[in-house]
Parts: structure tokens; sequence; C-alpha cells
């Protein structure tokens, strides 16, 4: 018999290898870029093209996030992650056959409302499909397949002309199509149907039948009939829309939506799309040696990876507060430190005769970045939406997402042009600062919690099993005896 963890393990390969893909696809500019702007290209770029062909998938994510967020309660997770692939898979076709820049950037949108469709989807289906046992693990392997895909596209970035990269991007999509075709749909959505024998069968497919197992999908039917009676009509078109708009004044919808834009923006000044996407600008300028950069960008591909692994680990031993606010602080420590390094370099204060010592620095930087800041982000998208709330804040959500990434894109080769590198990564540095105050402040700690639990939280402000604190009764019985 088929283990309840191998049937999760086999329904997140088909989510895992989309991140790998998502990875090509974010990278993709540091084979195209440097190809197009040769002399004897012929595909001509300048500057303005050039940034925009990297930074348009952000634009495009909206649509994708918008289109998902919507189709994923009307057709359910697995139809939807299906559909959503498709725009990627004629996309690579247009950039392999593409012989002008509108063309390019015509097949790079259609990869980028993938990448918008399926980031928060592939989440989403992650926490409602896995144990809370294993959930962690399982969203930190999105950064590590993400991490492959970047590796294996500057690969074939530098062996093979840009144009067969773009149909080797088309294999893990591909796979991933094949796999999401055995999934069973999601247990939550069925439940959000009022489908509750299927839900159940799919729920215990997934996850088995124990005494664990059994009360956690019970108390999702209770909260969902709970809900059924709160609003029994069928909404209008018109319902709908108030009904979305009301949710920007309720706590449970705006406290989560908070964390999860705060969570990208730190994902953004952590550099997590474009130190892949302009890594062979970063490091040369970095090492001083642009000969190198090749095999540079490889052992920084795969030291991300194996950090991003050993991230998997400590998100199953170390809560995700702890995690995420010590890779953060050493991250902005070491990161200050690159780019004062630079400045004195620049200046003239310092020779030019170490790069070993900023390279070091930012093997370092890369190491402890992907324990937490890269991986904890995207890893809350599948745990800190409520049900209810999961349609609309994955289209709220994806629009910060795909805002966040195209400012990211967009400014990084105007900043790198303007105040250097030292300067770009001060202001990384400086974002992640400002996030990781605020996350201080509004993260929960979401370790071994099941959804339901998550969702408690955020409709009563705490955990219901939480004790209360030591005082609490004193001061009660203070309150009650001031009472006339």
């Amino acid at each position: 018999m088929v283990s309840p963890f191998i049937k999760q393990s086999w329904a997140v390969a088909g989510v895992q290898l989309n991140y790998v893909a998502q990875g090509m696809m974010l990278s993709f500019p540091a084979s195209l870029l440097p190809a197009l702007k040769d002399p004897a290209s012929t595909i001509k770029v300048d500057l303005q093209s050039a940034s925009f062909l990297a930074s348009c998938v952000g634009l495009a994510a909206t649509l994708g996030f918008l289109g998902s967020s919507s189709l994923m309660n009307v057709l359910g997770r697995k139809l939807t992650f299906g559909a959503a692939l498709l725009p990627a898979i004629i996309g690579w076709g247009i950039i392999f056959f593409a012989n002008s820049v509108p063309l390019l950037i015509a097949g790079r949108l259609l990869t980028g409302v993938t990448g918008g469709a399926t980031i928060t989807l592939g989440a989403i289906i992650i926490g409602e499909f896995t144990d809370p046992k294993y959930r962690g693990v399982f969203l930190n392997l999105n950064t590590v397949s993400a991490g492959l895909g970047t590796m294996m596209l500057h690969i074939a970035g530098h062996y093979f002309h840009w144009r067969t990269a773009a149909l080797i991007s088309l294999v893990p999509l591909s796979a991933a199509f094949c796999n999401l075709l055995t999934w069973p749909e999601s247990p939550a959505w069925l439940a959000s149907k009022n489908r509750y024998a299927d839900g159940e069968k799919a729920f215990y497919w997934l996850r088995g039948k124990d005494e664990d197992s059994v009360k956690e999908f019970e108390a999702v039917v209770r909260a969902q009939k709970e809900r059924m009676a709160q609003f029994p009509e069928t909404l209008t078109c018109s319902d709908d829309i108030v009904e979305f708009f009301k949710k920007f004044t309720r706590k449970d919808f705006l406290k989560p939506i908070s964390i999860v834009f705060i969570g990208f923006l730190l994902l953004e000044g952590s550099g997590r799309h474009t130190f892949p996407a302009f890594a062979i600008d970063f490091i040369g300028d970095v090492s001083g040696d642009h000969s190198q950069t090749f095999l540079y960008t490889m052992c920084m591909d795969v030291i991300t990876a194996a950090s991003a692994l050993m991230a998997t680990y400590l998100v199953k031993v170390m809560k995700r507060r702890t995690l995420l606010f010590c890779s953060g602080i050493s991250s902005v420590v070491i990161l200050l430190s690159v780019s004062l390094y630079l400045y004195l370099v620049s200046l003239g204060v310092l020779a030019n005769d170490k790069a070993w010592i900023p390279l070091i620095l930012l093997v370092a930087y890369f190491v402890v970045s992907n324990l937490g800041c890269t991986s904890i982000p995207l890893g809350l998208l599948g745990e800190v939406l409520p049900l209810p709330h999961r349609g609309a804040g994955t289209a709220v959500s994806g629009i910060a997402f795909s805002f966040n990434l195209f400012l990211a894109m967009q400014a990084t080769p105007l900043l790198m042009a303007t105040v250097n590198t030292y300067g770009t990564f001060t202001a990384y540095a400086l974002v992640m600062i400002f996030t990781l105050v605020i996350m201080y402040m509004i993260l929960p700690e979401t370790k071994n919690r099941t959804l339901q639990e998550i969702e408690d939280y955020f409709n009563h402000g705490k955990f219901l099993d939480e004790k209360p604190h030591p005082g609490d009764d004193e001061v009660k019985m203070k309150m009650l005896d001031r009472q006339p």
C-alpha cells in the first residue's frame, strides 16, 4: 500500500517541476540579453528594450494572478493549474521562432502569465494537499526547484544558443502537465463547494485516515458549514464585487494580505529574482573579472540550490520566525559589508587585487538569504490565506507580487548604471531592513499548525489552543471587582 507521504510527494512533484520552469523563465535574460547585445546578433536591443524584456514578465504575471484567482474558485485547483501551464508552453514556442524584439516580448509575456498564475496557486495546492508535518518542507522545496531551474538555464545558455535554451525550458512544463493528470482535486475546494463526500475521499487518499486527519477534515467541514449558515444565499455578480471590497474591512483578510505583501517585498529586496537574471553582470562587477563570470555564476547557482535544500531541513527543526529573522539579519549585515567593500574600492581606499573577499561575502550572502529570506515568504502563500479569502487573496497578493517583481527587474539595471553595484546592494539591504521590522511585528508562528488553526488565528487574533498569559486571570478579576 502506498503511504500518504509518497502520494503527497507525487502530487507536489508536479508543482515543483513548474517551479523549475519558473526559475528558468526568470533567469532567461542572463542567456538572452548578452546574446542580443552581441554585434553579430540579428535582433538588436538597446538599454530600454533589454530592460523591458527582463521585466515584462512582472506585468504579465498580474494577468496570471487575476485569472487563476478567479478560476481556482470556479474550476478547482487541478483544472486551473493545468490551464495555467498552457500560456508558457506557447510562449516558449514563440521565443524559439522569434526574429524580432516584439515577438520575444510576446513570448516573455506569455511565460509571465503562467508564472503569475502558478506561483501562488502552486503554494496553495501544496498547503491544501500536504500534512502540516511536511508542509513547511514541501513549501521550501519551491525555492530549491526554482534554484535548480536557474542553474539549468545558466548551463543551457552557456553551452547552447538561446533558442535551444528556450526549447529546453519546455521540458519541465510538459512533465508538470503530465503529472497533474494523476492528481485528485483539492479536498479544501471540494468542501468549499459542499461536496463533502468527494472532499473526504480526496483528503483521505492524500493524507491517510487516522485520528489526526479525521479531526482536521471534520474541522474544515465544520468551518465551511458555519460559513454557509452565515451566507446561505447564492451571490450574484454584483454581490460578489461588493463582497470583494468588503474584505478590505475585515482583519482576517487584511492581516494575512499584509503579511504576504511585506513578504514579497522582502523576497525582492533579497534579490531572489534579480540576482539570477543579472547574475553575470553582478558577479563580473564584484569579482572585477568578466572573463570567468560563467564559472562564478555556476558556483553561485550550486551554492544557492544547496542552501535552499538545507533550508528544507532547518524549517523542519526550527520555528519559521526564528529562521526568517536569523537569515534576514545575517543577510543584511553581509550585503552591507559587500557594498562597503566595493564602495571603498571605487574610491581607491582599498586596492582592487583581492576579488576573493567580496566573492566570499557574496557566497555567504547567498547561503544565509536562501535559508529563510527567499523561501519563507513564498511558503507563506500556502499557509496564511484563509479558505474563504483564498481566491481574492490570491488576486491581491498576485498584483503585489507582480508590482514588486516588475519594479525590481526594471529598477536593477537602472540602479547598476547610475549608482553601481555597491549602491544597488545598499538599496536591497535597506528594503530588507524595512520589511524585517514589519514582519517581526505581524508574522505569527505557523510551524506544525493546520490551515484551519491558522485561519482561526486571523479570525480571533490568537491560536485557540494558546494558553492564557499567567496574568490574564488576575487582570480580569480586578476589572470585575471594580464594576459596581
